[in-house]
């Protein structure tokens, strides 16, 4: 009798990781340490941006991927909100254009030079005002040119046009609590949302309609996230009632139906997990 099937094969079975020197690293810098569940920093081709600490506002740091090491106090920021700054996002067709959301309930867009900041940056291109709570989620679309989406707070999804500074779209019912993040699908057309009710919403932002949901898709209190895979599929992460921490993946339809699931303890924090689906069953 052969036991080899028993045991699955995966290429990530024996994958560890390799700390990276210190001279390749980026030290010194005071990430905010505002309550709000974001990523904190962005990144392209050229620069590295991330939200810092700063007195009588809210700021963050553009650093070229080039300038490692050490990062000088007195380096300068962008600092042009009057809260303290939730979530930065960069332009997908513009390398030197970056967009940020912050407690002042304002979203701005910045142009930062070519070569990165030699002082201090406190002009926005454009200031856009219309949500009534603190902005924390902002996304750019994909595929076109000027157009920008924001969620705050006040439980409202908008999609601006930049280049105008005026409101496309005004999606205000759509979600009764705090929205934990948007994911934009590969071409623009849907985005899926996380809410603190613990739905997953796809929305259709041009017709403001809900295409599908999926409620208590993580049972669990804590926040969750989800994002459009590349073959449109939705995975999400979340956490079950007795607080284990679950990965999910999603079949969109009507309604939302899972594909697969894992569910584990939460790793310390120098753990490093990876997984592979597959068609079979469990």
């Amino acid at each position: 009798m052969s036991f080899r099937k028993v045991v699955r094969q995966s290429k990530f079975r024996h994958v560890f990781g390799q700390p990276v020197k210190n001279d390749q690293c980026y030290e010194d810098i005071r990430v905010s340490r505002v309550t709000w569940d974001s990523t904190f920093c962005a990144v392209n081709p050229k620069f590295l941006a991330v939200i810092v600490e700063a007195s009588g506002g809210g700021a963050f740091l553009v650093l070229p991927l080039s300038k490692t090491g050490r990062i000088d106090k007195a380096y300068p920021t962008v600092c042009g909100h009057t809260g303290p700054v939730l979530d930065i996002d960069w332009c997908p067709h513009n390398d030197e254009v970056i967009a940020s959301g912050s407690e002042d309930c304002t979203v701005m867009v910045w142009q930062i030079p070519e070569n990165g900041l030699t002082s201090p940056l406190t002009e926005p291109v454009v200031v856009l005002e219309g949500h009534t709570k603190r902005v924390g989620i902002i996304a750019w679309h994909p595929t076109a040119r000027n157009v920008l989406l924001s969620a705050g707070c006040d439980n409202v999804v908008l999609i601006w046009n930049v280049g105008t500074a005026e409101e496309l779209y005004r999606l205000d019912s759509l979600h009764p609590d705090l929205i934990y993040n948007v994911s934009w699908n590969r071409n623009g057309s849907l985005f899926c949302s996380a809410c603190k009710d613990k739905s997953v919403r796809i929305i259709d932002p041009r017709r403001g309609t809900l295409m599908a949901e999926r409620e208590k898709a993580h049972e669990g209190a804590r926040p969750m996230r989800a994002i459009f895979l590349a073959d449109g599929k939705v995975f999400t992460t979340g956490f079950s009632r007795m607080s284990e921490r679950q990965l999910a993946l999603w079949d969109p339809g009507s309604p939302l139906h899972q594909k697969a699931s894992s569910s584990s303890k939460p790793p310390g924090p120098s753990s490093l997990c990876f997984c592979t689906v597959t068609s079979r069953a469990p």
